[in-house]
């Protein structure tokens, strides 16, 4: 009997709405959710293909134990007997910070990635945590913390009422957005330029989003810092800078001029490869529109100078007014965040709190470098043990983080190691024991991450649209156990990690004097929370304690889990307000233009001026079809555009006797690969692109798709050591490569 259910799409950070069919238990289709209050039945090829990632074959459907070697199926008891019986032991003889935990990206996807992991980690006490946002957004965290005194506190474009948009480092057209959830960001930008906007994109490749563009600038990669200061340079130098009604929520202003006086657009054209007076075009576009917003992503984040380049986004939002202003850049305010405090100074934001072991790396928001986990590994030294226990959680470093080859030698020489996976990959072959979450149909789904980035606040919640296989263990309660078992309470109920959550943020609110809950009784309080499980029960809480929540009975239009079950299509909560000074957690209270720092890392940026060039750069590639390492043993998401193939412009092609569909050595600091030839004008001169994600072709995995097409891994080019100093975040994009043409690629170049 064929039925259907809702489901929210946890696929990629647009977060749409689906309809799926369901026969019997099986998902057989998915279509888009024409109800849905946010993405309105917009739906990508990725949702499309949800019944086929549910449906998965090579998905494990059992937990894994290692015995004699080999990963075998054992029960789920013998499975959690196995953690508890060696974490503990290494946590006991070598200190908590021997233990490593590394988290994925697909952890803000999930609502047990979002509710355990923080549980885990203070358990454990370790300060040993990797996770994905160094390989991707961390310069923005670093960026927003020291300027708001909130690491999380990232403004996003106001795209509905936008009348300019200045993308640079960003594709939406093939990642759906990231740091800026908005089902259907194409539809968005058709819209923009259809009202009369303009659209201009900053991307050293002719991507599908530049090709929208009424302006695309092909910069030289890893120069977005240096243009973004040139053109907050002129405009001081041109008096364009009006902050307008940022002005008293400002500190710094003088000195940031001031900072900046050496970067002209005359001195930063060379290096960037973009001519003085189109920067200072750029610059009064941006001060003359209406509205207004700079956004940069990855491109701009994964470069050497990506935590100057994400505060620099910010600067020119707001030297023309428009951080904090519909159609600029709003701060989202989610269902649930903690209820807001008043407005006034704050702790604020430090960096370098501890150090890695051996590349004496500085944290950044708690977590080390994932490029240095390696040498965390395999490196002694008198500064402490290294990591001898992994803990890994939806995580493929193997092939996310710089020197896949040397993380996959240490991985080996760990004394213990866990996944939560659902797959056999490069990373959780090398387990001890492996624990797989069920299908994402049989999981309940809420967006606590992305709807903190959301252009619209709204609230939404789907229950599981199918219930869990005989066998399965719930995603939430395979992390609870472990956690339990990882912190010394193996054998407890896992409820009691939930009940312990709930217990500690009602006593902290019931004290907080800003809190509608202030002088309640925290048990009366957890009586009345609802839901059938301990994160339904946890969500309830949060949604109650939130901005719009009903206080427990103080506001009672407020929402509650009871409420938003009651709308299965979400929650409209209006759009994106501006909302300063209340978000500011600096210890001035203001926005800290120019932070400490900030200030030391800018004459790093002075010497890139007079760098010479490199002859060919590096940059990576994404594919509406995929996500990271996640999709490629989806038939229906390879193939046809989204291969790995190396993007090289006709005219090194030619230069280098490279000719298109012949494969081609690509030289790294790290290492070398071969790729087949993608000879193509959709990158400039000097530029050669690859994608991420691939290089499926290690033993021992059960990925039978991906490894009829396994291509290349991209980050074995590179060794590690470049990182953005503020951030750690390794440096993907930009980075000098060498190639040359197999006996099989010389010749003439022939075009097509």
């Amino acid at each position: 009997m064929s039925r259907t259910a809702l489901r929210i799409c946890p696929l990629c950070e647009a977060t749409c709405g689906l309809t799926l069919t369901i026969e019997g238990t099986t998902v057989t289709g998915a279509r888009g959710d024409r109800e849905d209050v946010f993405s309105k039945g917009f739906i990508c090829p990725k949702g499309a293909s949800f019944a086929a990632v549910d449906g998965d074959p090579d998905r494990l459907r059992a937990p894994l134990l290692r015995v004699d070697g080999e990963l075998r199926e054992v029960s789920w008891q013998e499975a959690f007997d196995a953690v508890a019986a060696r974490i503990r032991p290494v946590v006991e003889r070598h200190g908590p910070h021997s233990v490593g935990i590394v988290l994925g990206n697909p952890n803000v996807h999930t609502m047990a990635g979002a509710l355990y992991p923080p549980v885990l980690i203070a358990g454990l006490g370790t300060r040993s945590l990797f996770t994905a946002s160094t390989v991707d957004q961390m310069p923005k965290h670093v960026s927003s913390g020291l300027l708001y005194g909130d690491a999380n506190a990232i403004p996003v474009p106001d795209l509905d009422r936008t009348d300019h948009l200045l993308l640079i480092g960003a594709n939406p057209l093939e990642s759906n957005g990231s740091l800026c959830t908005a089902p259907d960001f194409p539809g968005r930008l058709k819209a923009l330029r259809a009202r009369g906007g303009t659209l201009t994109v900053v991307d050293p490749r002719r991507t599908r989003t530049a090709a929208l563009a009424d302006r695309h600038l092909a910069i030289r990669p890893g120069t977005d810092a240096l243009l973004l200061a040139a053109m907050a340079h002129a405009l001081f130098e041109e008096d364009l800078a009006d902050p307008g009604e940022l002005a008293p929520h400002l500190h710094g202003l003088d000195e940031l001029r001031h900072a900046l006086r050496d970067f002209t657009p005359e001195a930063v054209a060379v290096a960037c490869d973009v001519e003085a007076p189109l920067i200072r075009i750029l610059a009064r576009e941006l001060a003359a529109a209406p509205t207004a917003a700079v956004y940069g992503r990855i491109g701009s984040c994964t470069v050497a100078h990506g935590t100057l380049a994400s505060w620099l986004v910010d600067v020119l939002n707001i030297l023309t007014g428009n951080l904090d202003r519909p159609g600029g850049a709003l701060f989202p305010q989610a269902a649930t965040d903690r209820t807001p405090r008043p407005a006034g100074p704050g702790r604020g934001f430090r960096l370098g709190r501890w150090h890695s072991r051996v590349g004496r790396h500085p944290e950044a928001k708690g977590e080390l470098p994932l490029s240095a986990l390696a040498e965390e590994i395999d490196t002694a030294t008198e500064e402490g043990e290294p990591i001898r226990a992994l803990v890994v959680v939806a995580a493929n470093p193997v092939l996310s983080a710089p020197d896949g080859d040397r993380l996959d030698k240490a991985l080996d020489s760990l004394d213990f190691m866990v996944s939560v996976d659902p797959y056999l990959n490069e990373t959780s072959r090398h387990a001890d024991v492996v624990l797989p979450p069920p299908p994402p149909a049989q999981s309940p789904h809420h967006d606590f991450a992305f709807n903190t980035l959301a252009i619209r606040n709204q609230v939404r919640y789907t229950r599981p649209a199918v219930p869990l296989e005989p066998g399965r263990m719930a995603e939430t309660e395979i992390l609870a156990r472990l956690t339990l078992a990882a912190t010394g309470m193996h054998g407890a109920d896992p409820t009691a990690v939930d009940a312990l959550v709930v217990e500690q943020t009602l006593g902290k609110a019931v004290r907080d004097e800003h809190s509608p809950v202030h002088g309640r009784a925290p048990e009366d309080l957890a009586a009345q929370l609802t839901g059938d499980t301990g994160p339904e029960r946890r969500l309830d809480m949060m949604l109650r304690l939130g901005p719009y929540g009903d206080g427990f009975g103080a506001r009672p239009d407020g929402l509650s889990l009871e409420r938003l079950l009651a709308h299965p299509h979400g929650i409209d909560l209006g759009p994106l307000r501006p909302r300063l000074p209340q978000p500011l957690k600096t210890p001035s209270g203001r926005v800290e233009l120019l932070p400490a720092p900030i200030a030391d890392d800018l004459p790093r940026l002075r010497r890139a001026l007079d760098a010479p060039p490199a002859e060919l750069l590096l940059v990576g590639r994404r594919h509406l079809r995929s996500n990271n390492s996640w999709l490629h043993n989806i038939p229906a998401l390879t193939g046809g555009s989204n291969r790995c193939t190396l993007h090289i412009h006709p005219a090194d092609a030619e230069r280098l006797g490279v000719r298109d569909g012949a494969p081609v050595r690509v030289r790294g600091a790290g290492g070398e690969v071969t790729a087949p030839a993608e000879v193509t004008d959709t990158v400039r001169p000097g530029v050669v692109s690859l994608p991420h994600g691939w290089g499926h072709d290690r033993p021992g995995t059960r990925l039978r798709h991906a490894a009829t097409e396994p291509g290349v891994n991209v980050n074995q080019l590179l060794d590690g050591r470049a990182l953005d100093p503020l951030s750690g975040n390794a440096v993907l994009n930009g980075v000098p490569v060498e190639l040359t043409a197999t006996p099989a690629a010389t010749g003439s170049y022939e075009g097509n």
